[in-house]
């Protein structure tokens, strides 16, 4: 019966096994059911006791909790648990094996190559090494190549550890510095955990796939420049990028969504229509242009209405203010490394990062009665922050930027219903852009403020809401704000990217350290719960996510300049001029092309700029009093009068038509 070391001998539903005098270990599955294998089995063999093709397609295991190679052998009862491609772990177990499998390559072609790390990162990997040749775009093929071939050699990957003495020595002997040094920051008598595929050694905690032959369907992208350890004192290394896929036909869907992206990089169509820029004198500091303005006047009176709609206020608090409220906050002591500081009066000032602090200022203004809740307050915030220079990109990451925030200040048993308004009104809003979501609700951090008793309340408001609701969630252990739980919403474009834009936290400990109150039905002062909550997040950032979304085809309503008009020569540009006054004087956004170019060039750039309509004006179009129109969306529309034309346009406007947008 037990011919087979390591079989998987049965799946029960209960924890009652009977090992009929054989040593046996029971393994409890992610799905609560229990397997009796035998002592010594790898997770390999549990895999392959579910089924063949569960344990082809499984990557990598985890044991009480922790990550191991399907090589592992059992010794105890543990819990165990699978992960597939499709689970972050799968993936970064596979992109771990595939940038080892990239070294070796390098190592066979570059020998004297010395190695730095290489680590899975998200959609792909790099590897860091020491080379004095240095590689162009056309060594990345001879490599990729080479990586087919160590494929091909089905490599077993074998981890083993040695003493920190032996590790250093191992690595010294084959030059790789870089690996010598890494050891010795280690703390005397550690264990190195090393991994060994045919003839390459790399220093490396794993874990691995079993074998190199599964890394099929792969990618070197590009080459870059990296400090030794981010240090610019180091030696610069060189890095190359790349990516791994399970199938082919997955890492073509991966190549052809970068190259869209590419196509719809924000900061290449902003350039394009005129939407904004970021100047060399302010790094970090976007410059919004007059039909980026437009846009963002646009969508900030979309704001405005959904706002009054849901019964908020709106306030607008300063910019600067001094230490003694950034202590009171907490952020002058949690957060000070992202602060603009200066001094006033030999006083200690901040720029704002965040609004929260000013809207309690607001709060302390006058007196409260438990009447008074809810009280919804909006803020289209300032805030600076400060980012490294190598983390900016465009408007997605910038260093100054605008919040739609809110806080609602509200009485504990209003916590649920608030927070399910909230979630209501971001749900509108992303429904109003097409739009999809998931929400994620993020608990207690290890750097808090606050005691266990407030946090088990705060983070029971956030998921009862959630669970009342019937709202499908993600917890992120740990990844809280230091004051309170959140719930963050995570909206996916038409590349399949998400970006957390939407945000609600729950806050007891700002209206705690401001000494925040109101006057309860007893009379007795009491302390009021606080919910911070954005929809779009930063506006700049959203802006340039809907730039890419649409690839600078906004709808009606949204776009910088809703008609352009376009004189076919100098005899009609005052006719031109008329219209596009009239035009103007019913609140459209327009523009004039009245330079001395052919009607089919004007058209042609309209087209590539994206404006929605074009109106043609020419000599049967003076006489006629009818514009001739062309739309971006439908193509020709012939002739209609001024009046039919805005009747169409300005409905469009007022009903907030989105516009189709292909799912790539």
């Amino acid at each position: 019966m037990y011919k087979k070391p390591g079989l998987l001998l049965s799946i029960v539903k209960t924890k009652e096994l009977n090992y009929g005098g054989i040593d046996m270990l029971k393994i409890e599955l992610r799905d609560g059911n229990f397997v009796e294998v035998e002592n010594g089995a790898s997770l390999l063999d549990v895999a392959k006791g579910i089924s063949d093709g569960f344990a082809r397609s499984v990557l990598v295991g985890a044991v009480d909790g922790k990550l191991e190679s399907l090589n592992k052998k059992l010794d105890k009862d543990c819990k165990v648990d699978f992960y597939k491609f499709e689970d972050a772990e799968g993936k970064e177990v596979f992109r771990h094996t595939s940038a080892h499998i990239f070294a070796q390559a390098v190592k066979r072609l570059w020998p004297q190559a010395k190695l730095a790390i290489g680590p899975a990162i998200e959609n792909g990997f790099y590897y860091d090494f020491d080379l004095d040749y240095r590689l162009v775009p056309e060594d990345l093929e001879k490599i990729e190549a080479e990586m087919k071939k160590i494929v091909k050699e089905d490599l077993r990957i074998e981890g083993f550890e040695v003493s920190k003495e032996e590790a250093i020595k191992m690595m010294a002997e084959i030059g790789e510095d870089y690996k010598v040094e890494m050891i010795n920051d280690l703390p005397d008598g550690e264990i190195i955990s090393m991994y060994r595929q045919g003839e390459f050694v790399d220093l490396c905690r794993g874990p691995h796939l079993e074998s190199t032959k599964k890394i099929k369907a792969f990618k070197l992208q590009s080459i870059a420049g990296a400090y030794w350890r981010g240090d610019e004192n180091n030696k610069m290394l060189q890095r190359v990028y790349g990516t791994s896929f399970e199938k082919k036909k997955d890492l073509d869907a991966h190549l052809f969504m970068l190259e869209e992206a590419k196509k719809r990089d924000h900061r290449k169509i902003g350039k394009e229509l005129g939407l904004f820029m970021i100047p060399d004198e302010g790094p970090g500091f976007p410059l919004f242009l007059p039909r980026g303005t437009a846009l963002k006047a646009a969508l900030m009176k979309y704001w405005e209405e959904v706002h009054r709609e849901a019964h908020y206020v709106e306030i607008e608090t300063p910019i600067i203010l001094n230490r003694k409220l950034w202590e009171t906050s907490g952020h002058w002591f949690h957060y000070k490394e992202n602060m603009y500081t200066v001094q006033i009066d030999e006083e200690d000032y901040a720029i704002k990062p965040m609004n929260c602090p000013g809207a309690m200022l607001f709060y302390k203004s006058q007196l409260h009665s438990y009447r008074d809740f809810p009280m919804r307050v909006g803020e289209r915030g300032r805030v600076h922050r400060h980012e490294l220079s190598g983390a900016l990109h465009g408007l997605m990451r910038v260093r100054a930027f605008t919040q739609d925030d809110a806080h609602i200040y509200c009485l504990p048993d209003q916590i649920r219903s608030e927070v399910k308004e909230v979630i209501n009104l971001i749900d509108k809003v992303y429904k109003q852009f097409g739009f999809s979501y998931h929400v994620e609700l993020s608990t207690r951090p290890e750097d808090s403020m606050g005691t266990d008793e407030e946090w088990a309340i705060a983070e029971d408001g956030l998921r009862g809401a959630l669970e009342e609701m019937g709202m499908e969630y993600r917890v992120n252990e740990g990844d809280g704000a230091f004051y309170g739980p959140k719930i963050d919403f995570h909206l996916k474009d038409c590349l399949g990217r998400t970006w957390q834009c939407g945000t609600c936290q729950l806050d007891m400990q700002l209206p705690q350290r401001f000494d925040a109150t109101y006057v309860g039905k007893d009379g007795e002062k009491h302390r009021p719960v606080m919910l911070h909550r954005v929809a779009l997040g930063s506006i700049e950032r959203f802006i340039g996510i809907l730039i890419e979304n649409y690839a600078g085809k906004f709808p009606v309503w949204l776009a910088p300049c809703q008609v352009k008009v376009l004189s076919v020569s100098d005899k009609y540009n005052d006719f031109a001029k008329e219209l596009q006054d009239k035009l103007f004087d019913a609140g459209i956004r327009v523009e004039l092309d009245y330079r001395a170019e052919k009607v089919g060039f004007k058209i042609r750039e309209a087209q590539l700029e994206k404006i929605p309509y074009m109106l043609v004006v020419g000599e049967k179009e003076m006489e006629s009093c009818l514009l001739s129109v062309r739309s971006r969306d439908e193509g020709e529309l012939g002739q209609m009068s001024v009046e039919d034309f805005l009747a169409k346009i300005n409905k469009q406007i007022a009903d907030r038509e989105n516009v189709d947008v292909e799912v790539l």
